[in-house]
């Protein structure tokens, strides 16, 4: 979310993400260091701390004040959150939060040395095993602070597509780190969505995010690491993209498709519509089966106005009705 208010951003999720929609836990990256994706989930690894460098964040044996500062950050959004939501007559049942998987987190995360933790075959086993330990923690902290029974975690992997063609530079740039094989990668979300599940989240998706070659074909270990879906963007989806998505949801497994982009104007509902049915219809999906999908933009609102923010939430509810419609005659 833009600014740095989180009591201001929590008001306008709840109020325009409210039941049937789902609101989630605000980030504010605006604040700084700490607060962006990659510092706040590194402020919630279990025995292991980071801290800021020229180069980025790096691994530490204590936490300095770079972790603290995260550590913080996070705290006061939750206590705001549970304040926003104890004030209000009608909270609803579910609650979203996001973090940054193990690989794209190694693919930040720099050793005492400078090299990236993805470099390491143990330091990413260790992070990954930290992670899901810390990522469960902070699951039953939401859980606890919120008061929300059904809670939905997003484990995001933006880099993943690079981390498997190994397309990640060396901290020197000159040369790029070896692939990662898909066995680890499933190995690691397993373990990450057995936590994630034993401390109590009820829904868990993987987004993969998409490189220049299309959705990683590790989009189709989502079922097999125990996950719930994946969120792909619609934007980026190639027609064999759109075929990794139709196999998952013929497999029973849900769909989340990043629809509109918040830095450009929303198209009407009509054009946005289209974006989903025309490329359901040609893969033989039928409309009975719209009810595995679930509509988000393709990014965060960090870099956007509020009024363009609302503009497009109205257009995704919007979208929704239309779509519920359309599954309601089938």
């Amino acid at each position: 979310m833009p600014g740095t208010d989180p009591l201001e951003s929590v008001r306008i999720v709840r109020g325009e993400l409210g039941e049937p929609n789902l609101p989630h836990l605000v980030e504010l990256p605006g604040r700084g260091v700490g607060s962006d994706a990659v510092g706040r989930t590194a402020g919630m690894l279990e025995d292991l701390y980071v801290d800021v460098q020229s180069f980025g964040w790096r691994l530490v044996d204590h936490p300095g004040f770079d972790h603290r500062r995260a550590v913080s950050a996070l705290s006061t959004d939750l206590g705001v959150q549970a304040d926003v939501i104890g004030a209000e007559e009608r909270p609803g049942d579910e609650l979203k939060i996001q973090l940054r998987g193990p690989f794209s987190l190694a693919a930040n995360l720099h050793l005492h040395n400078g090299e990236r933790a993805l470099s390491d075959h143990g330091a990413r086993r260790d992070l990954a095993q930290s992670l899901a330990s810390g990522a469960a923690r902070h699951v039953a902290d939401v859980l606890r602070t919120s008061g929300r029974p059904r809670l939905t975690v997003v484990v995001e992997e933006p880099e993943l597509a690079d981390v498997l063609a190994g397309t990640i530079p060396t901290a020197s740039g000159y040369r790029s780190l070896r692939s990662i094989p898909r066995h680890e990668v499933l190995r690691a979300w397993s373990e990450m969505v057995e936590a994630l599940r034993g401390a109590g989240a009820t829904t868990i998706l993987l987004a993969p995010g998409v490189g220049p070659t299309g959705v990683p074909e590790a989009c189709d270990d989502v079922a097999s690491a125990g996950a719930d879906g994946v969120c792909l963007p619609v934007t980026a989806l190639d027609t064999r993209g759109w075929e990794r998505g139709a196999g998952l949801v013929e497999a029973g497994l849900g769909l989340w498709l990043g629809l509109l982009d918040p830095g450009k104007t929303p198209p009407g509902v009509v054009k946005a519509v289209e974006r989903v049915l025309r490329p359901w219809r040609q893969l033989g999906l039928g409309d009975a089966s719209l009810g595995a999908l679930t509509l988000l933009p393709t990014t965060g609102f960090a870099d956007t106005s509020p009024e363009a923010l609302r503009k497009v939430l109205t257009t995704l509810s919007q979208t929704v009705d239309a779509l519920n419609q359309v599954l309601a005659e089938a």
